[in-house]
């Protein structure tokens, strides 16, 4: 199983904006502002359509799914919440916190991936019926997947119960590591692909959020004994979402680390220079998108890994 896809399936956004029932739990997010609704969907819209533009120059494939005005989903410019897709041809639906978050879910894509790019689904395991039942989980959000080495990476959050977590690394065959990760006022971090991200022999953390020595060094240890080379990085480089990364790869093989420009300007000189021993650095301008949405670049795209 590889760590990094080749095609990612990204959202183009018609509505987007600051989701009021997402706030509560996101501590990035922010409303503050002089730009009217029209100008934030604007820019919003500009920065995703330069990144699929970027991704492609580099040969990374990229399946754009055009955004519908109704009903108006300020967040599905972040798909990798609602679904992951994986090697062995399976595809999970994920259950979502907020109302107007489940909206974004959409069957049409599967029709897309098979006829456009040819990709093979074997099984959609559906577990979207537990948010009735208050069990969250938000897909790539929530779990940071080591493919190859079946592991599965998560902390503890309103969007994200332990009971189901387990569950879904049950039925996908992976080991859950949960733990918690606490921001400055002792609220939980909403999503753990904001604390950390997964390359093939990299790992990006936030190890200071971590609240118990016991807890860290597991997770520690398991990053170390999976053979990734461990680039810790602060709080303050956190909330500029340095730890909001996905690695991906095009037909050459060639490999990137996307990321962005925000994420990049607070990453130190050797930090840097750790991550290029593996991979080609691929930074993207998402000012708008981060402030507004409280997500980055990670959270914009779903890696496909689906089989041809």
């Amino acid at each position: 199983m590889k760590q990094t896809p080749n095609t990612v399936m990204m959202m183009r956004p018609v509505r987007f904006g600051f989701n009021e029932q997402t706030a509560g739990s996101n501590a990035f997010q922010s409303a503050e502002t002089s730009l009217s609704v029209d100008e934030i969907q604007e820019r919003a819209l500009a920065e995703f359509d330069a990144f699929v533009a970027r991704l492609r120059a580099h040969g990374v494939k990229v399946m754009v799914v055009q955004d519908t005005p109704e009903p108006h989903t300020p967040d599905s410019i972040f798909p990798n919440n609602w679904i992951s897709f994986h090697e062995d041809g399976r595809v999970v639906l994920y259950p979502m916190m907020a109302d107007n978050r489940r909206q974004e879910r959409r069957m049409d894509v599967f029709t897309q991936l098979q006829e456009e790019f040819g990709f093979r689904i074997q099984q959609i395991i559906d577990v979207t019926d537990n948010e009735n039942q208050g069990e969250i989980v938000e897909g790539t959000g929530s779990i940071i997947f080591d493919y190859p080495h079946q592991l599965a990476y998560a902390n503890r959050s309103d969007r994200t119960t332990e009971k189901l977590f387990f569950q879904i690394c049950e039925r996908l065959g992976f080991e859950g590591i949960l733990f918690d990760a606490l921001d400055k006022d002792g609220n939980t971090i909403y999503h753990t692909n904001v604390v950390m991200a997964l390359g093939d022999k990299f790992a990006v953390i936030c190890g200071d959020v971590i609240p118990t020595d016991q807890e860290r060094e597991l997770v520690f240890e398991k990053l170390r004994n999976s053979g990734h080379e461990i680039v810790t990085i602060s709080y303050d480089q956190m909330i500029a979402f340095a730890g909001n990364m996905l690695q991906v790869e095009n037909e050459k093989g060639e490999t990137f680390l996307l990321m962005s420009q925000s994420s990049f300007d607070v990453l130190t000189a050797t930090q840097k220079a750790t991550l290029e021993k593996y991979t080609n650095l691929l930074p993207m301008n998402v000012n708008t998108i981060e402030q507004f949405g409280g997500g980055s670049v990670r959270c914009m795209v779903a890696g496909v890994h689906l089989p041809k």
